[in-house]
């Protein structure tokens, strides 16, 4: 018997057109899966691929160069072998941004960046002996596995940016509140990279807004419409199959009762109900202090762990040890610093300049001199700008490298900073900060540091507004920080010396 092709439109889905291959006389394309995945699942799915990916890059290479099983009893027979793979991994991948959302969902440059960390990755794990396998003793063996290490893990993140980026797998939000909370996180959802694929990799997509303001109604924020108000929030949420209602209403306490029961409504029939400042924070590693409000849980961090009294002195610990091998450093760095003053800009080795710490006490920093003696007479207390004059030639590399850091050892020592925190400011301006920027007091609840989230995340700062930016990153680390993110800040703040990042 003769079969009839069907000729039935495929209704379209998330907004999509008909799929033009369901027409006469074409092969239908497969469905994708509807798998959406929230910022958490996207980086945790990204980390095991990867380590799953380059794993079996060096069991395929001992597999075919030394005869070992292809199977899990090769994984237990040596787990060091495996383990110090996944390590190395670890952190390259930081220091080369490899778990950063909008970066993944463009194919060329999370190629790019995979490329090098997996590079960089097998030639290290290569050159430690007595824990990784013998390969020195088979150079085929060892460009085998350079090969596949740095083919298989680019080759799977352009998958992943081919087809993860897809509206199947995306968190669809409805931001209720079109004010400045939810704008703000409309326009961060649209800050991604151009990638010839029009859906962004942060996982989320902007359905529309909901607002109760009649003169939003019709409009268009962000590229995303309002789409409707309170009564209408149900409704909206199951036509067009939202997975996540954010509530970006700063004064939660103002919520109509109408609307505050429509959300409890939602959240009983299933969908997941979030507040603005927790998606902001996982989106950017920043705390939206200028819409938290009065709402004091945003800022403040999370200490009722039984890890937290030991994270501290363990970071302790780490900063002694630090602060020792820094002296060292110090000893060598030091003489090479004043030559250099004695050429091209004579005048003292340190500098020392009051700042404020912990508890908002002042104590006194030093570090190597990196501008002309007298830098501030004329024109008092200034941030340094890009190409400031008054920065000397030996000042410029050191401030490149961040080497005019290395005394603040000797206040580590003391007790007056860690190696990492936020970095602490000058008196006069901590003044007029407290009364421009919201929270600023909070960054004094630690200890501040030589460098931080802030210098790793952001630009040098020079105005109010760069100061709100970096307050943001100080909050994250206050509130998250925990011996992953210390690492993290560590192997970054390294990409920034050796590149000659900093100012």
């Amino acid at each position: 018997m003769k079969t009839v092709e069907q000729s039935t439109p495929v209704p379209a889905s998330d907004g999509q057109a008909p799929d033009a291959a369901a027409r006469p006389g074409r092969l239908r394309r497969i469905p994708l899966p509807r798998l959406r995945l929230t910022t958490s699942e996207r980086r945790l799915m990204l980390m095991v691929v990867d380590v799953l990916v380059l794993n079996s890059a060096l069991l395929v290479a001992l597999v075919l160069r030394y005869g070992y099983r292809f199977s899990w009893a090769t994984l237990f027979q040596a787990p060091i072998y495996f383990v110090l793979l996944t390590v190395l991994w670890l952190v390259w991948a930081s220091f080369f941004d490899c778990y950063d959302l909008p970066s993944t969902a463009k194919a060329s440059q999370s190629v790019w960046n995979t490329g090098r960390a997996a590079a960089l990755t097998a030639l290290i794990y290569l050159a430690i002996p007595f824990y990784t396998p013998h390969f020195p003793a088979s150079r085929a063996s060892a460009y085998l596995f350079v090969a596949l290490a740095t083919a298989s893990v680019p080759a799977w993140r352009a998958l992943y940016a081919t087809v993860f980026s897809q509206p199947n797998f995306q968190q669809r939000l409805l931001i209720v509140g079109a004010g400045n909370s939810g704008s703000e996180l409309a326009r961060e959802l649209a800050h991604v990279p151009h990638s010839g694929n029009p859906h962004s990799g942060s996982g989320y997509q902007v359905v529309g807004f909901v607002d109760d303001d009649p003169a939003k109604a019709g409009t268009t924020i962000e590229g995303a419409p309002v789409m409707g108000n309170r009564y209408d929030l149900g409704r909206l949420a199951r036509e067009h199959q939202v997975d996540t209602l954010v509530v970006a209403i700063t004064h939660t306490p103002q919520i109509h009762p109408t609307l505050f029961q429509a959300l409890l409504d939602c959240q009983e029939t299933g969908f997941r109900l979030e507040p603005m400042t927790n998606l902001y924070e996982r989106l950017t590693g920043r705390v939206p202090v200028e819409h938290a409000g009065r709402n004091l849980h945003v800022i403040l961090p999370l200490n009722d762990s039984p890890m937290h009294r030991v994270f501290l002195a363990l970071k302790r610990l780490v900063d002694l040890f630090a602060a020792v091998v820094g002296l060292v450093l110090l000893a060598f760095l030091a003489p090479v610093v004043a030559f250099g003053n004695l050429f091209w800009a004579r005048g003292p080795l340190l500098y020392h300049q009051t700042r404020v710490g912990k508890g908002g006490r002042p104590f006194e920093l030093v570090k190597f001199r990196s501008m002309i003696p007298g830098a501030e007479e004329d024109c008092g207390a200034v941030w340094a700008q890009e190409d400031d004059d008054r920065i000397t030639p030996v000042g410029k590399v050191l401030r490149r490298t961040r080497l005019d850091e290395l005394p603040q050892v000797w206040n580590i020592l003391k007790g007056q900073m860690s190696l990492i925190g936020p970095r602490p400011e000058r008196p006069e301006f901590v003044t007029d900060l407290v009364r421009q920027v919201p929270f600023y007091q909070a960054r004094h609840a630690v200890r501040p540091g030589i460098t931080g989230w802030a210098q790793v995340r952001y630009r040098y700062g020079g105005s109010v507004e760069d100061t709100l930016t970096k307050l943001q990153y100080d909050l994250y680390y206050i509130k998250h920080r925990n011996m992953y993110l210390e690492i993290s800040i560590l192997v970054k703040t390294a990409a920034v010396m050796i590149r000659f990042r900093g100012r």
